[in-house]
């Protein structure tokens, strides 16, 4: 009996210590996401929540893995940004009225990594410390800075210059755009809980752009109904011609095929006269 305790004894030893071990949450703090690097599985594809039970039994082997604990703060980047409504100036030039078309803004946005982001991003990107994470993390904020500015410019990889300027009077009036950050997380699918909040501006004279732009439109349209009017006559008397010398070239052809035709034409010329 004494040594059935005894054994006893020494298998729960062996069961708690694999436990301890084989425990995943061991070292993670409650406001941290940990993620398993191991030399027979690699990384593991889910990450370690506090709070949430997993245990893994090649955690068992000797130095065989280690769980990196990672904490996904909230993101802060500042930035500024200034230029002018699109085609501000062309529109200036071509109506005579100088207007302020010019705009500047200085914002912040913030943000947070996705839990389920972490581990595809530190296998991709080969993140070992929290140190390397940040400094990730500010790359994006840079990246994410980029696309607010060329968003705002109307670049080429955005929609018309009608939205991009909705985009820029709804952000400089009402400081914050629910658009853009649409467009945010369909860029950058790997944040959540992303703000942006406009700290100043300068903001210029939309009704005059909208005043002038229009004229300018109206101008257009106008030039290309002239325009429209008179191909379309060119065209017709262009169609007309074409046919004509093409009727021509069909019976110089004939003529010159069947050269009898034209003592034919002659002779029936003659008895027209008599």
């Amino acid at each position: 009996m004494k040594k059935f305790f005894i054994a006893l004894i020494i298998i729960l030893a062996l069961a708690g210590t694999a436990f301890f071990f084989g425990w995943a949450q061991t070292g993670v703090p409650p406001d941290s996401l940990g993620v398993v690097r191991s030399k027979t599985h690699g990384i593991d594809p889910r990450p370690v929540k506090p709070g949430e039970f997993r245990w893994l039994w090649y955690k068992l082997i000797p130095a065989n893995a280690k769980t990196v604990v990672f904490r996904l703060n909230t993101v802060y980047h500042d930035f500024t940004a200034k230029n002018s409504l699109p085609s501000g100036q062309f529109y200036s030039v071509f109506s005579g009225i100088d207007g302020n078309f010019s705009w500047e803004i200085g914002a912040v946005f913030s943000y947070n990594l996705r839990q389920e982001a972490l581990v595809p991003l530190v296998a991709v990107h080969n993140i070992g410390t929290q140190e390397e994470l940040a400094a990730f993390e500010k790359d994006l904020s840079g990246q994410i800075e980029g696309f607010i500015i060329r968003h705002l410019a109307g670049g080429p990889e955005f929609t018309g210059q009608i939205e991009t300027l909705f985009l820029i009077e709804g952000l400089l009036q009402k400081g914050e755009s629910s658009e853009l950050n649409n467009e945010i997380y369909r860029k950058f699918p790997d944040i959540t809980n992303f703000s942006l909040r406009v700290k100043s501006s300068g903001i210029p004279d939309f009704s005059l752009y909208r005043q002038l732009k229009g004229l300018y439109d109206d101008y257009v349209a106008g030039q290309k109904e002239y325009i429209s009017e008179n191909l379309g006559e060119k065209s017709k008397k262009n169609m007309e011609s074409l046919l004509y010398f093409d009727e021509l070239e069909r019976y110089g052809v004939l003529l010159t095929k069947y050269p009898v035709l034209l003592e034919y034409m002659a002779l029936s010329g003659v008895k027209k006269d008599r």
